[in-house]
Parts: structure tokens; C-alpha cells; sequence
């Protein structure tokens, strides 16, 4: 690891054994880092401390904001709306230098972008990219359409009709598979929809590859806030309704970890598991340790690796550069339009996880340690 990237995880765990003591969602934290003496403050909004995810990218982006010089100060919303507008508009009132946003709602928060604009704040779109607004001024993220394209092809794989090269399996279906997608709130979820989807299309124009419900639109396979009980609660109606003549799911197209384990268990308390019943293939995102037990355990299929820790590295290298009064480096600038301008962005690779290479890509790289992985819990 870099040092900054080992900066960030000893603070990411102080933190989290901090916010596990009992540290609210919707609250903040700040701190400063000794070469501005706190002369400079960033403010810091993130969605949630309800995904662990969430939690170590707030984490990772404050340890590498102190380490380069800065104070920050870095808000929770609780996946509420109202509650992050307020945290921007307070941070706005506080006289922060910049701005870096993970939205909850991508399309909510243009009256207070133009707040930060007029102020002369510069603001950064962290992973989720602000829609409606032209005072998005940076975005980093990952290659999401690619992400989709990497959660799709697992599922092929894991069914059969894909070996690991891309090159056509032995297995010719038709498999039976149900698909997920994410809060239609949030823009990536499109992006990751579409990547899975035009992979994953040409199968089921093929009747390899059959969705039995007919739920192939992102409308009906949408989970509002990627919440975990949602997906439950659909991937239970999806049994009751589509799968009552005794005929068995294959696979499950999943866009997030949480949502996984929600399909899980609805799977689960059907009587999927078992020699006679087997678990579908499932996919998943973003290697929540919980996820990576399953995947370990031969439960959940795959999930989609976006080393967070990268992530957070290039916003504090884009904030230093909008800081120092320069254009932050892009190698994307045409793709992310949101809906006013074409917004430039720093995209970063992931990579698909399954049983045969957790160690390589997450052990091996110190994202979590093997005990970590056997307890399914971060320590």
C-alpha cells in the first residue's frame, strides 16, 4: 500500500471501532492535519453508516484529506434527503474551502450546489454523480458500465455459459434467472443495469437465459435505497408468483452486496441450499466482508470489487489539485453528462470476486485479513 492508503485504513479502523461504540448516523466528525494547521477545510457528505461500504469510504477520504494538510469535516445523512441537503447547507454556512459529495439523491441537491458555486466552493461528485446541476465541477468513480458488464459475465460464468476467457461454456440452458437492480435515485444504478443487461441480453434473446417472472425492465427490478429488506420481500414475491409449479431459479442477477443477502435469505427460507435445491448463482458489489464469507462459503457466486481505498486516494489528489487552483486530471470527459454539462471524472478498474481468488484480491492486497474473512466480520 501507499503510505497515504495505510494512513487511511489505521484511521478507517479507529473510526469504525468509533462509529460501532455507538456514533449515530447523521453525525460528524472532523479533525485536521498538521501542514495547513487547519487553515483549509474540506467538508465531507456522505450517504450512510448503515453500509460498511459507506463507513470506510468516509473513513479513507478523511485520513487522506489530514494526511495531505487539511481539516475536514465529514457528515452522514442516514440515507435521508432532507438530512443531507441540511449537512451541505451547513457546511456551506461554515465557510468549507470544498465540497465532496456522495449523494443519496443525485438529483436533489442543485439548490445547494449553487449555494457552494456562489461561494466560490468547488465541489467534487464522489462514486455517485450529481445530476441537474452545472456546479458539478469534478466526478470520481469507477468504470460503472463496466461494472455491469463484469457482474453480468459472472453470472454467465457461474451458469456455465461463459469459462472465465469469455469464450462459450459447455452449458446451453436454458437457465432460469431473475434480475435486480439498484435505487433508480442514484445514477450508477443505470450505469451498472446497462452493462449487465448488454451482456446478459443476447443470452435471453437466445433462450439460454429465461427471466420467468418477465420483470426485464429496470422499473420493476429496482430496489429503492439498495435496501436489503426490499429485495427480500421482492425475491420472495418472485417465488410465490413465478416459481409455484415446482420449477427452480438458476441465477440471480444482484447489483449490490446487501441486496444479495436479502435474495439470500428469501432463497433460503424457501428451502434453497440444500443437495436437492441448490443456491442460484448470485451475484453481487462492493465485497462487503458479510458477502465475502458467503462467497467463501459457496453461498453467494461473486461479487464486484471497487478498491474504495483507490477511490478515496483519487479525491484527496483531485481536491489538492482544485485546492492549488488547477484542473484535476480527467481520463474521462465525455460520458457523464448530467443532464446540464458533461461533467470530467476520474474512472478507476474493478474486479470480479469469486471463491477461487479472494485471496489474491483481497487478502493479498490487505483490504481485509484472512481472519476477517473466515468471521465474515471486520475487525
Amino acid at each position: 500500500m501507499t503510505r497515504r492508503y495505510l494512513a487511511a485504513f489505521a484511521a478507517g479502523l479507529a473510526l469504525t471501532v468509533s462509529a460501532c461504540g455507538g456514533e449515530g448516523a447523521g453525525s460528524g466528525t472532523s479533525g485536521s492535519g498538521g501542514a495547513s494547521d487547519g487553515d483549509v477545510t474540506v467538508g465531507v457528505a456522505m450517504p450512510t453508516q448503515t453500509s460498511e461500504r459507506w463507513i470506510a469510504d468516509g473513513n479513507n477520504v478523511k485520513a487522506g484529506l489530514e494526511e495531505a494538510g487539511y481539516a475536514v469535516d465529514l457528515q452522514y445523512a442516514n440515507d435521508d434527503i432532507p438530512t443531507q441537503s441540511q449537512q451541505i447547507d451547513q457546511l456551506i454556512t461554515k465557510g468549507v474551502d470544498l465540497l465532496i459529495v456522495a449523494a443519496i439523491d443525485g438529483t436533489a441537491l442543485s439548490s445547494q450546489l449553487a449555494a457552494a458555486a456562489a461561494a466560490d466552493i468547488p465541489v467534487i461528485s464522489y462514486d455517485r454523480l450529481i445530476r441537474g446541476s452545472g456546479d458539478v465541477d469534478f466526478y470520481v468513480s469507477f468504470d460503472n458500465y463496466n461494472v455491469g458488464v463484469q457482474q453480468g459475465t459472472s453470472l454467465l460464468t457461474g451458469l456455465g455459459l461463459l469459462n472465465e476467457d469469455g469464450s462459450a461454456g459447455t452449458a446451453t440452458g436454458p437457465f432460469n434467472v431473475e434480475l435486480f437492480a439498484g435505487s433508480l435515485d442514484d445514477n450508477n444504478a443505470q450505469f451498472f443495469w446497462n452493462g449487465a443487461m448488454d451482456t446478459i441480453q443476447p443470452f435471453i434473446d437466445s433462450g439460454q437465459v429465461v427471466v420467468k417472472s418477465g420483470q426485464t425492465t429496470i422499473d420493476q427490478a429496482a430496489i429503492l435505497r439498495w435496501q436489503q429488506e426490499t429485495a427480500q420481500k421482492r425475491m420472495e414475491d418472485l417465488l410465490t408468483s413465478a416459481y409455484n409449479d415446482g420449477s427452480k431459479v438458476d441465477g440471480v442477477l444482484s447489483p449490490y452486496d446487501g441486496i444479495s443477502r436479502g435474495i439470500i435469505t428469501a432463497l433460503q427460507n424457501a428451502g434453497y441450499g440444500g443437495a436437492d435445491k441448490p443456491m442460484p448463482v448470485i451475484t453481487g458489489q462492493d465485497a462487503e466482508i458479510a458477502s465475502v464469507k458467503l462467497i467463501a462459503d459457496g453461498v453467494q457466486y461473486s461479487t464486484i470489487f471497487k478498491d474504495t481505498r483507490e477511490l478515496a486516494d483519487e479525491a484527496v489528489t483531485a481536491a489538492e489539485a482544485m485546492l492549488a487552483g488547477e484542473e484535476p486530471e480527467a481520463n474521462d470527459t465525455t460520458t457523464y453528462d448530467n443532464g446540464v454539462k458533461v461533467v470530467p471524472a476520474y474512472l478507476l478498474e474493478s474486479q470480479i470476486v469469486t471463491r477461487d481468488n479472494i485471496v489474491e484480491t483481497l487478502v493479498d492486497t490487505e483490504y481485509y485479513s484472512q481472519a476477517e474473512v473466515d468471521t465474515g466480520q471486520a475487525g
